[in-house]
């Protein structure tokens, strides 16, 4: 740890930046992709206005990456998280934290495919559901109703909106000699586990032999594998829910009143172990409602045991990413982050 951190409840430094992500308000766009690998990321960025050579980067200590700058003059952002439930965690409430207004935010990834479609076909979910775990289950015991040793949730869905647009435009940009299948209304399923959850056969006893069936036969639609989505469709819902409650009856916090400045310099915090714990902002309301939607290359035939080659991988996240830039950057969204003192206020057109 290089910097000191203010505030045990939402750590920040003392020039604002938070935990995980390393930023702070004028570092990141309303709009925001979504990536697990950080080369994914900076392929994608290679696309903004100006190139790389304009384009503001951050990478944190905790391996997050981020790249802001403008496509076609408006400001988007693309973060490269790794995997898995926290880290999508980590991204979305920081995230929040540093933007003012409504986000929209796309998840651009990777998955395993549940249904007879080619390799390097694409999915995009109008809902996910989360397989997790029962970390109760009784090993010793038979499985059956009360004792499973995993949990599937209900499904939250996608923004209707974004994901109308995002459909839109992936179709739009499909390139002729393309041979994948585009599935545009299938059901994401998001796990807690590359293996367990996901139905994997490994030497470790995880009574998951019937698991891709269960999820099949449970979940209408089914039709990916990956460790994502959910929790971003999740966190977009339980903070659009809150919305339409009173911040002062939710028990929430005002906006801040920080404003970000051009000054890159690490500021040390001071101690302070009387002072009350923080609290996040902005709160929830309808000027700040999060927009999720989400993007899935399936790798992996769960069915044929098929893998993608690298060759395809190239050509499909190139096209597609660029299909998700272009989608993101026409989507309309209300009381935007201002261009004063942002990274990209220079970059205006």
């Amino acid at each position: 740890m290089k910097d000191v951190f203010s505030d045990a409840n939402f750590p920040k430094t003392g020039d604002q930046r938070v935990y995980h992500l390393g930023i702070r308000t004028g570092d990141i766009a309303n709009r925001v992709i979504t990536v697990g690998h950080p080369t994914r990321a900076r392929n994608i960025a290679k696309n903004f206005d100006g190139g790389l050579e304009t384009t503001f980067k951050v990478e944190s200590d905790r391996g997050f990456v981020t790249f802001t700058g403008r496509y076609n003059g408006v400001p988007v952002s693309v973060i490269a998280i790794g995997m898995g439930f926290a880290n999508m965690d980590f991204m979305v409430r920081e995230a929040r934290e540093c933007v003012q207004g409504e986000m929209a935010i796309v998840r651009l990834g990777s998955c395993g495919g549940l249904l007879d479609v080619p390799v390097g076909s694409l999915a995009i979910p109008r809902a996910s559901v989360a397989v997790t775990n029962n970390y109760d289950f009784d090993w010793q015991q038979p499985k059956g109703p009360e004792n499973s040793p995993y949990r599937i949730s209900r499904p939250v869905d996608a923004d209707a909106n974004l994901h109308a647009a995002i459909v839109a435009g992936v179709k739009d940009a499909r390139p002729a000699a393309y041979g994948g299948t585009i599935l545009d209304t299938p059901v994401n399923a998001s796990a807690d586990s590359f293996y367990s959850s996901q139905g994997r056969q490994t030497t470790f006893p995880d009574h998951n032999e019937d698991l891709i069936e269960s999820i099949l036969k449970q979940v209408s639609g089914a039709a990916t594998l990956e460790m994502e989505t959910f929790q971003l469709m999740h966190l977009a819902r339980r903070w659009s829910e809150l919305a339409s409650i009173p911040a002062a009856d939710a028990g929430l916090a005002k906006p801040s009143s920080f404003h970000p400045s051009h000054d890159a310099a690490r500021v040390i915090a001071t101690d302070n172990a009387d002072a009350p714990p923080s609290k996040p902002s902005p709160a929830p309301s309808s000027a700040t409602q999060i927009r999720a939607a989400a993007v899935h290359m399936i790798f992996a035939s769960r069915l044929s045991q098929q893998m993608i080659t690298p060759e395809v991988v190239v050509d499909l996240e190139e096209w597609s990413g660029l299909a998700v830039l272009q989608a993101l950057s026409k989507f309309p969204l209300s009381n935007v982050q201002s261009d004063v003192g942002a990274v990209w206020e220079k970059t205006a057109p």
